[in-house]
């Protein structure tokens, strides 16, 4: 069981920044893929980025690639997303959810309750 805690949302304009931190509760949290998801009002949720347990790989969205970084600390039980050049269109609650590898939903049986990122223009 793992369990889930996003922070570092907030609001920022347009080519900004912001720093998104899950911190996970339990002692084998490097066995855990996690990914970062992200649902707009109205839209379904969707996938931004993953990263394996030992954070040898990452993956991204197309639309994040070059703006967004994955990165995670295991001793501090924390994945970050670091996310730069921040556009309106990035307005969304987002979420970290930790399992086997994937871009799906379904593949994550564990999930944050989120943090809201909004960038006004």
């Amino acid at each position: 069981q793992v369990q889930l805690v996003e922070s570092g949302g907030g609001l920022v304009q347009a080519g900004g920044s912001l720093r998104l931190s899950c911190v996970a509760s339990g002692r084998t949290f490097s066995s855990y893929d996690v990914g970062w998801f992200r649902q707009a009002p109205g839209k379904d949720r969707e996938f931004v980025a993953a990263i394996t347990g030992s954070g040898s790989r990452t993956y991204y969205v197309d639309s994040v690639k070059g703006r967004f970084t994955i990165s995670r600390d295991n001793a501090k039980n924390t994945v970050y997303l670091q996310m730069n050049s921040l556009k309106p269109e990035d307005t969304a609650v987002y979420y970290c959810a930790a399992g086997p590898w994937g871009i799906s939903r379904t593949s994550y049986p564990y999930w944050g309750r989120g943090t809201q990122v909004t960038v006004s223009s």
